[in-house]
């Protein structure tokens, strides 16, 4: 094999190699760039797990989420159990009679 075909062959696989390369070192960059914003355990040399190191400042952060979760939680129990009554209420055989009453307290004075 001359120096000449080595070359034409370096020249047609080098840009394919060079582009595997680029597109494997990307994906790598992104894949941590992903890990690091969502809090994923990043891998070290040895296959070890490394966390990306918190502020004080997220932590409390967290923490006054938690408890605004919390808080949430617990008014939307007492809105459903509002709700609930009022739904008993208007399914009510008595708050239905009342309203019909009503209805025709409505007619008779249209009609005098």
């Amino acid at each position: 094999m001359n120096p000449e075909d080595a070359l034409e062959i370096l020249r047609t696989v080098g840009p394919i190699v060079a582009i595997i390369t680029g597109i494997g070192v990307g994906g790598w960059l992104l894949d941590t760039r992903m890990r690091i914003k969502n809090g994923y355990p990043l891998n070290g040399s040895w296959g070890q797990k490394l966390y990306p190191k918190t502020s004080s400042e997220e932590n409390e952060r967290i923490k006054l989420l938690s408890q605004e979760n919390a808080q949430m939680r617990a008014e939307l129990g007492s809105v459903k159990d509002r709700l609930g009554n009022v739904e008993r209420i208007v399914t009510d055989s008595g708050y239905q009679l009342t309203h019909q009453i009503e209805a025709l307290r409505i007619e008779k004075d249209k009609v005098q």
